[in-house]
């Protein structure tokens, strides 16, 4: 029992050899830029619809609930980040705080996120690129442009497939952000940035458009659906915090950050400053964005619109804006899966060095970029995004950064408790108030999933138990 929970000494990314050694090439802008990068994307460009369709105007409340959470964890992050400055985000905290199993279970949730969130941005993505295709009048063969469908139920036998296909346009789009993230971290940081500024100016540009039609009317009534959870037909949750739960998924990505430990110049002030930064900045823009959002068109016209933005430009005679809007957010996306990607292969890298993966897969690349696992999740992700129907299950990625987010603000617990006098460089403020909230808001938030969503990632953390015990465990390199 004792070995569940033994704790690994971390070793920082100066103290190992060249050949797993990153390179310290990123200062606190391109962190920021990481952050709204991966966290302004397609939660602004289309979940405002789903969360006004759930919450009605009151979405701007379940924003505001669901950026306070955030803004909780967040401060965590950024003091685990730089009191163990590190690759592997909550995974290794966890591991230095908690314990392997925990450590374990945290980075299987983690790989359940991020895997999930960049083929869902990159089956987005493929939409969009299948409709410009169309438009200047390239038409790709129907079974080249999305994955397999299935109609039915697993449980009673209905379950059946009604079209097959391969999404080539999602694997592409994978392929080119894995072959820039190998080129060099620099220079993708600042690919990454330029196309963050065109998304941001995107939205500043949808805000100065719909102010002139704001109607106040629109905001009434402003809770349709009251601001607690309620179950409807099919499992949907409606009410504030039911939206709040799937706008959850609008705000994370921040965490992303925390990855880049071991390659920021001045990781003990520039990982603050990024993930605080980037945490600011997206819930301003957020709250701005729904508020003219909402003030141009009343949540019912917009709500359950697959691109909402574009939708309400349309509705106030502003076609030509719409299009601009939809041509960035094909440019947007791919920021999403940049920083996501990013994450993902980062944590691989680490888990990689602890023997939970082959250790060969954690070997450096002359650029210092880790080549080899960025190449192994690029592929994994590749035949998720190509393959797998992600309307039901991508919920499931806010679960698992909901048992992240937790595992952080309780490794901030434990840690100030175990070890007070351990230098801090950032310090979460009010931390018995603030921790304490994340984990709670979290909790909340989980059990205003669909039931669906919560018994699928307990059956995945099942899964995951199962590979530790028979894999995992007598392969753990607890040393460093």
């Amino acid at each position: 029992m004792a070995d569940l929970f033994r704790k690994k000494i971390i070793a920082l990314g100066d103290d190992r050899p060249v050949e797993h050694r990153l390179a310290r090439t990123l200062s606190w802008p391109h962190l920021v830029a990481l952050g709204v990068g991966a966290i302004v994307g397609t939660g602004i460009l289309t979940l405002i619809g789903v969360g006004a369709d759930r919450a009605g105007p009151a979405v701007l409340v379940s924003f505001a609930v669901a950026g306070a959470i955030c803004a909780c964890a967040a401060l965590c992050y950024a003091e685990m980040a730089t009191l163990i400055p590190a690759s592997g985000s909550a995974y290794t905290y966890s591991y230095a705080v908690l314990g392997e199993v925990i450590a374990w279970v945290v980075g299987w949730s983690l790989i359940l996120e991020y895997s999930l969130v960049v083929s869902a941005v990159a089956v987005g993505w493929s939409s969009y690129a299948v409709g410009f295709l169309n438009y200047v009048g390239i038409v790709l063969p129907e079974g080249l442009t999305h994955g397999p469908t299935v109609a039915g139920n697993l449980f009673d036998g209905t379950l059946r497939l009604t079209a097959s296909g391969i999404n080539v346009p999602a694997i592409f789009i994978i392929a080119t952000v894995a072959g820039l993230l190998t080129l060099g971290t620099r220079e993708s940081a600042r690919i990454n940035t330029a196309l963050v500024l065109i998304k941001v100016a995107t939205l500043i540009l949808f805000v100065a458009v719909a102010l002139p039609h704001f109607d106040a009317a629109n905001f009434r009534p402003f809770a349709p659906h009251g601001f607690g959870t309620v179950e409807a037909a099919g499992g949907v949750k409606y009410g504030v915090m039911g939206a709040a739960a799937i706008i959850f998924f609008a705000f994370y990505g921040f965490d992303a950050i925390s990855t880049a430990a071991e390659e920021a110049k001045n990781p003990e002030r520039d990982l603050a400053i990024g993930i605080v930064g980037s945490m600011v900045v997206c819930t301003i823009i957020y709250m701005v964005v729904a508020a003219a959002a909402i003030g141009a068109a009343r949540p019912d016209v917009f709500g359950k619109s697959a691109e909402p933005l574009a939708l309400i430009l349309r509705q106030i005679g502003q076609g030509p804006i719409a299009a601009i809007v939809g041509i960035a957010a094909a440019i947007a996306l791919p920021t999403v899966i940049l920083g996501f990607l990013y994450g993902q292969s980062r944590i691989f890298l680490v888990m990689a060095r602890d023997g939970f993966l082959p250790p060969k897969l954690a070997q450096i690349s002359a650029r210092g970029t880790p080549a080899r696992i960025t190449l192994v999740t690029a592929i994994f992700v590749s035949v998720i995004a190509a393959l797998t129907p992600l309307d039901v299950i991508a919920s499931l990625a806010n679960a698992g950064t909901l048992c992240a987010f937790v595992a952080v603000a309780a490794c901030v617990l434990v840690s100030r408790r175990r070890d007070p006098a351990a230098r801090r460089p950032f310090r979460t403020p009010l931390v018995w108030i603030i921790a304490p909230a994340a984990i709670l808001g979290c909790l909340y938030l989980f059990t205003s999933l669909q039931t669906v969503t919560q018994v699928s990632f307990l059956v995945w953390n099942g899964i995951g138990l199962a590979v530790y015990f028979a894999y995992g465990r007598a392969r753990a390199l607890v040393a460093g």
